[in-house]
């Protein structure tokens, strides 16, 4: 505690990631952000720009960078990533400031952040272009953890062929997201092919009966063969569960043994 006390007192260290450091936590008047959740869970703290506004999200972001050397922002309006841009460009200027439209994801790196490495390999899986948005967001996330991130787009089963064309990339991959909208059947069918863990993504595409991504969240619970489900539109979470069982498997492959409970 002394060596924090003493780096903010010299202005090394700001109150902020003083904080951080000793309660794991920074406190803000936008809220307070989580900055040791990637040590304690191995899963990154984001912050999910829904219901905030523009400058809520931007003075998170700025905190996020300040205390991990990294800022997530999902969810994010054109708004909300113009406005971290100019919060990131005043705070930290040497920073960089990734912004994906179409996932509505911003990642942000301070100068000096180094980036964790998985020696293992995440597909992320589409069914059409209409799910892009929400593989998108796996596929950040899953980079930002460290994994190599291989995207396998439009292979939905109205065309059973496209699945099997692309045999070859899937048996690759260490692990698969597979996210589908409609019916939802992508991932049963592309669990039934691998030997890889596959999570389901159901996307919030498709109309009528069972639209909105309930016909496909209630198939792929349903399915017969084995695979994870998280919630509809739920990249995040998807891609971290993606990338958690390629880091297991990355620690396997070097020889790590993986950590318990009681080591």
């Amino acid at each position: 505690m002394r060596d924090v006390l003493e780096r903010v007192a010299a202005g090394d260290l700001s109150p902020a990631a003083a904080e951080a450091e000793l309660r794991g936590y920074a406190t803000t008047d936008d809220g307070r952000f989580d900055a040791a959740r990637e040590q304690r869970r191995g899963v990154p703290e984001a912050v999910l720009a829904d219901e905030k506004t523009p400058t809520e999200v931007a003075n998170l972001a700025a905190t996020a960078v300040e205390t991990t050397g990294r800022a997530l922002v999902t969810r994010a309006s054109d708004a909300a990533a113009s406005a971290v841009r100019e919060r990131v460009a005043d705070a930290h200027p040497d920073a960089t400031v990734e912004v994906d439209d179409r996932a509505r994801f911003v990642v942000v790196h301070a100068a000096d952040y180094d980036p964790p490495e998985v020696p293992a390999t995440v597909g992320v899986v589409t069914g059409g272009t209409g799910d892009a948005e929400a593989a998108g967001e796996a596929a950040v996330v899953a980079r930002e953890m460290g994994a190599t991130v291989e995207t396998i787009a439009d292979v939905g089963v109205a065309s059973i062929a496209r699945v099997l064309d692309a045999r070859d990339a899937l048996d690759a991959a260490d692990a698969l997201v597979v996210a589908a909208g409609r019916e939802g059947a992508l991932p049963t069918v592309v669990a039934g092919l691998v030997d890889a863990p596959v999570v389901g993504l159901p996307v919030s595409t498709g109309y009528g009966h069972g639209g909105e991504g309930e016909a496909a969240l209630d198939g792929m619970l349903q399915s017969c063969t084995v695979l994870s489900v998280v919630n509809v539109d739920a990249g995040f979470v998807a891609g971290a569960q993606a990338a958690l069982v390629a880091r297991a498997v990355g620690a396997a492959r070097d020889g790590d043994a993986p950590r318990t409970d009681d080591a």
